[in-house]
């Protein structure tokens, strides 16, 4: 089983990721590793934007239903009607066409690209690993691991450690604001969550930080640029999708 995982895993994400960042680096002009890896994250940021575009139409949904969710819960207050007032959300949520997973799939699709960068990052930095390369990427030898000539990226790197966390930070504070605007009240449990999700806005991007502190600098680039990218994709949406006005509490 694990043998099975192993291949399919170096098929569909390893060998792929590596070749792609290899290939970027031998045709940059002056073979910049870091031109290279921000190119990678590009090309791996749209063939991720349908899914997180899913996610976030997902998490509007959600995000708009929230009125009738309310409905439900007054018609079935007590302890012992749980289970028709989940059923009655089941299937609220198969009218509406919801799925509240959907906004967890990018993460889990994420994660293996992630991993595959990170063992990307070590060995290309390292000038090794070229046995992997297709027969039609060119080996270049030796990899010189600068940013411009300046950043070494493959030793840790604060400063993109610390934009890393930035940009997360931005990314989840746009989220949680969406999820509850400022001024609309919700219900105990969502107050609850809508405090949780607040303290994933500042837990995130320190995570971020302490883990980008530790690794190569290419991964921190990688995580800034694609915090970025997510940032403007995320102001794209909700310009084109705007939340709907909130009706008023007596």
């Amino acid at each position: 089983m694990g043998n099975v995982f192993s291949t399919f895993y170096n098929a569909v994400f390893y060998h792929p990721i590596f070749n792609l960042l290899i290939a970027f680096y031998d045709f940059i002009p002056g073979h910049d590793i870091g031109l290279a890896i921000i190119l990678l994250t590009l090309v791996v940021k749209l063939v991720m934007w349908p899914l997180q575009a899913s996610a976030l139409r997902s998490q509007k949904a959600l995000t708009d239903i929230q009125p009738k969710i309310e409905e439900l819960k007054k018609r079935y207050p007590e302890k012992s009607q749980q289970e028709e007032l989940a059923k009655e959300m089941m299937a609220l949520y198969s009218r509406e066409k919801v799925n509240p997973a959907a906004s967890c799939l990018p993460l889990f699709i994420q994660l293996p690209v992630f991993i595959a960068l990170y063992h990307s990052l070590s060995a290309g930095l390292k000038s090794g690993g070229f046995e992997k390369l297709y027969s039609f990427i060119p080996n270049p030898g030796i990899i010189n691991p600068t940013l411009f000539g300046l950043l070494d990226l493959s030793s840790p790197n604060h400063v993109l450690a610390i934009l890393a966390g930035i940009s997360q930070y931005f990314q989840a504070k746009m989220m949680v604001t969406r999820q509850q605007p400022k001024g609309v009240p919700g219900a105990a449990d969502e107050q609850m969550l809508a405090t949780m999700n607040k303290q994933m806005v500042y837990m995130m991007p320190a995570m971020t930080v302490i883990i980008g502190w530790s690794l190569p600098g290419g991964l921190a680039l990688y995580w800034f640029v694609m915090s970025g990218l997510t940032v403007l994709q995320q102001m794209y949406f909700f310009r084109n999708h705007p939340a709907p006005t909130p009706v008023p509490h007596a």
